[in-house]
């Protein structure tokens, strides 16, 4: 301590921070110590200090193992590149519903599909779930057993998503599933086939380490229609009662391969349909609609009567309905009828009056012309007209005028 001390005053600041943590005094402990050992001495020279023995089971049988995980099952979900955001969102709900998946990213279109397989090796995975799109509307999907095969090519129809249902159901995350398969599973070789499968891609592991110990929900396939109906259901309770969660999709099944993405066709949906040709059969029948349409008017028009087929009556309306009404609606026609006549007699007498008096005004008016343009006699003419009344005429030499003065002219000239 006394070194300590010394050596205290000419140590460096930074060596001041030091000695005062190696100086600082320890904590009192409010009459509570540590209980030593009774079998240890307090003698340091004796070495390191042993712990007591645990106790030993008294029986000679073996203890409880822990669950070992045997069925290591595990499946790649990935999609190729062309799927929209519905089919992408059921991909995310399939996954979230298998802990035992391995996740990749999106495959490239150019890529055949016999990279999966090393995909898959790669990813230590012995199944695998492919989402294939087409023209952004129509969805595949295939289903393989890595190596041996065999793999199964699905058209998927009607795609209802968790999201898009909101429905009441739900589930404990990463909880394992009953598979629910319906008889016909067990009539056809084919859906046999495809119900292993089913069962090692969507059944979860026993005591697989993401997986919860419970069973709390219900995945059922069901086959329809030649098709297979997938629905999820949780289970509310012992005596069977259920609700569903969603996902909700339809499986077409067109074809079942003996490889692994590829080899030999082992079965083939021949009542399987393309939608492109099911689209183009809609567009075909639309066009026949109209086609039909335009057929039928030209054919009525064609056959429809040119004259009228039919003379009718002009009293076959009284039998219609009510007998009196219409008697009385026929009298008072008749009667609006004859005073229209009237009505329109009384217009033509009026009609040729007036002509008349326009035809009498016009006479006159043109025996007044006649009157007014007719002319004088003149003074020659009245004097000849008095000659002849007297009976007394003037003889005189040939050429010879008479003037006013009784002055003779003589060829234009007096004496």
């Amino acid at each position: 301590m006394k070194q300590l001390q010394t050596n205290k005053k000419d140590a460096k600041p930074k060596d001041k921070a030091n000695l005062k943590k190696k100086l600082k005094p320890g904590r009192k402990q409010n009459g509570k110590q540590k209980p030593k050992p009774a079998d240890l001495d307090d003698s340091d020279d004796e070495g390191p200090r042993t712990r007591p023995l645990k106790e030993i089971r008294m029986s000679d049988e073996k203890g409880p193992r822990k669950p070992k995980w045997t069925n290591k099952q595990r499946v790649l979900v990935l999609c190729a590149r062309g799927i929209n955001h519905r089919d992408r969102h059921l991909m995310r709900d399939l996954k979230t519903l298998m802990p035992h998946h391995r996740a990749e990213p999106k495959m490239e279109r150019w890529k055949t599909l016999s990279v999966v397989n090393e995909m898959s090796e790669m990813k230590h995975c012995n199944k695998v779930l492919l989402f294939e799109g087409r023209r952004k509307l129509d969805l595949y999907m295939w289903l393989a057993n890595v190596g041996q095969g065999p793999s199964v090519k699905f058209l998927v129809e009607n795609v209802h998503t968790m999201g898009e249902m909101k429905l009441t159901g739900n589930c404990l995350r990463g909880s394992r599933p009953l598979l629910s398969f319906s008889e016909e599973f067990m009539k056809q070789p084919h859906l046999l086939l495809i119900k292993e499968l089913l069962v090692q891609v969507f059944g979860v592991p026993n005591y697989h380490p993401k997986s919860q110990p419970f069973i709390d929900r219900v995945i059922t396939f069901t086959y329809l229609d030649n098709r297979i109906w997938y629905r999820h259901f949780q289970i509310l309770s012992e005596d069977g009662g259920l609700t569903e969660i969603g996902p909700r999709f339809v499986m077409n099944p067109i074809k079942i391969f003996s490889g692994s993405f590829g080899g030999d066709p082992i079965w083939e949906n021949d009542s399987y349909q393309s939608p492109a040709k099911h689209r183009q059969m809609l567009r075909k029948a639309a066009s026949e609609k109209y086609l039909q349409k335009t057929r039928k008017q030209v054919e009525n028009a064609l056959t429809a009567p040119k004259d009228d087929t039919h003379k009718l009556t002009p009293y076959g309306d009284i039998f219609k309905g009510d007998i009196e009404k219409r008697a009385k609606l026929v009298l008072k026609d008749e009667k609006r009828q004859k005073q229209e006549a009237k009505e329109q007699e009384k217009l033509a007498e009026r009609q040729k009056l007036m002509k008349q008096r326009e035809a009498m005004r016009k006479l006159k008016l043109a025996t007044a012309k006649r009157n007014i343009v007719k002319k004088l006699p003149t003074k020659r003419q009245l004097a000849r007209e008095r000659e002849l009344k007297n009976g007394t005429t003037d003889t005189g030499k040939k050429g010879g005028k008479v003037q006013k003065k009784g002055k003779k002219m003589v060829k234009g000239k007096g004496k």
